[in-house]
């Protein structure tokens, strides 16, 4: 979309987790607001006619109906934590936020790199996504010490990792799967 451009290319305008959106990680997407991309969204449409806003939470209509059952079903990134996420950013400010989401993307980052045998990508993405910041320094020590000191294949380390989330998911009452929309019969 023409002339939608954003400062904050880590957490949308909507309240999705850009900065952990392994779609963005690949470099094929900016974020929105960031040039190439996801321009055509309807709520980028609506900043625009509301002054560009930055965040939907300053709007004064919001939450809208745009925002009807957003966090009920997933895209390529979990939308769970979106409604969530925003009235964190608001209480906390922005900046706090973002200083969290770079932690988390660190977290993500490092999963990727040392328990990726391949398959895991987007279930460490939901996984970050979907846990606090305490929760996931926990696990990673879990997981570090667990296969620091044995000499593990790169598919066993991911199954020690994949088996350490859903673990603590279990016991939060999180499942780690996107939601996905069922095709109508």
């Amino acid at each position: 979309m023409k002339n939608f451009q954003r400062k904050d290319l880590m957490f949308s305008l909507c309240g999705l987790n850009c900065e952990l959106c392994t779609m963005k990680l690949d470099n094929y997407c900016p974020g929105c607001g960031g040039g190439a991309g996801n321009q055509g969204c309807a709520i980028a449409r609506c900043s625009l006619q509301h002054g560009n806003i930055e965040y939907c939470y300053l709007c004064n209509e919001y939450p809208c109906e745009k925002y009807k059952g957003i966090d009920e079903f997933d895209s390529f990134i979990t939308h769970r934590n979106q409604l969530k996420d925003m009235k964190k950013a608001q209480k906390i400010g922005t900046e706090q936020y973002n200083s969290e989401l770079i932690e988390k993307a660190e977290i993500l980052k490092h999963l990727l790199a040392n328990y990726n045998d391949g398959r895991r990508k987007s279930f460490f993405g939901i996984a970050v996504n979907l846990l606090d910041l305490h929760d996931l320094k926990n696990i990673i020590e879990q997981i570090n010490s667990k296969t620091a000191y044995e000499s593990l294949t790169l598919k066993e380390k991911a199954n020690v990792a994949v088996t350490i989330f859903q673990t603590v998911a279990e016991q939060k009452n999180i499942v780690l799967k996107l939601n996905k929309k069922h095709a109508k019969k």
